[in-house]
């Protein structure tokens, strides 16, 4: 199936590894140019060269930490010196810290609010004009599986998770005239280093073993497995293209099932 995204410029969020930059490769492997951000430089680099040699796409690194304002203004300053415009933003930071309400102090709800949210909101901002004014975008928000269904322990994700998805279905009728989409995508129980840190978290607090942690998860999720980046990055792909026009104010879980809601 051709998706339409040759030629098109995406920039992908925290793409030195896991999810994004599953997201970034797979977008790359199906002719899109690619800015790719983290912060950083050594991973960040060595995954756009390994991008760009696998898919022969143009990657451009920039080292950005997408919490701070500031960075994101030069992120998105570095894309259009080097494309002119972009077509296709990813949104995508590190999780919060796990933790309980009583657990979690103000500097940690601070922490996660400009991580989580605000990154997002940041990135949007920077890029949504050129899209309106070029009729075409796709904002693409990795938010969780917490949106549809809090997981215990992790109260900022539960949270914050769920502003962005408010935030995102607020803009896709605000933005769908202008040809822009804006959905979310769910990722489940993933092979990532996000579930490693959960894995060592759940072991120091519970004395339980990281294998025993992943076979209570693969016992939970009806696939009966965890999931592969590159299946989230497969729908990313989707939803970026010129097919998925008439898809948007979506939030589309990757979960194996998981996710017990009807809606």
């Amino acid at each position: 199936m051709d998706l339409g995204l040759g030629g098109k410029v995406a920039v992908v969020a925290a793409s030195s590894q896991g999810l994004g930059r599953a997201i970034a490769h797979e977008l790359a492997a199906e002719g899109a140019s690619i800015v790719m951000c983290a912060r950083g430089e050594e991973r960040l680099l060595a995954a756009a060269n390994e991008i760009g040699a696998a898919t022969r796409a143009r990657v451009v690194p920039v080292v950005a930490d997408v919490s701070k304002p500031a960075d994101v203004a030069r992120l998105a300053e570095a894309a259009r010196g080097a494309f002119g415009h972009v077509d296709i933003v990813v949104t995508n930071s590190g999780g919060p810290a796990p933790g309980t309400f009583e657990g979690t102090g103000p500097e940690a709800w601070q922490a996660a609010f400009e991580i989580v949210l605000m990154s997002a909101v940041e990135l949007i901002r920077a890029f949504l004009p050129g899209m309106k004014e070029h009729r075409f975008g796709r904002v693409l928000n990795v938010t969780s599986i917490t949106v549809k269904q809090p997981v215990e322990n992790l109260l900022l994700s539960n949270a914050l998770r769920a502003a962005v998805t408010g935030m995102a279905r607020t803009l896709a009728n605000e933005a769908a005239p202008f040809g822009v989409t804006v959905n979310n995508l769910l990722p489940g129980y993933t092979r990532t280093e996000r579930l490693t840190e959960l894995a060592e978290v759940s072991s120091a607090r519970d004395g339980t073993a990281p294998a025993d942690f992943y076979a209570r998860l693969e016992r939970e999720i009806p696939a009966r497995r965890l999931g592969e980046p590159r299946e989230l990055a497969a729908l990313a792909a989707f939803l970026a293209s010129e097919r998925a026009g008439y898809v948007t104010g979506q939030s589309i879980a990757v979960d194996g099932g998981w996710i017990r809601s009807v809606f």
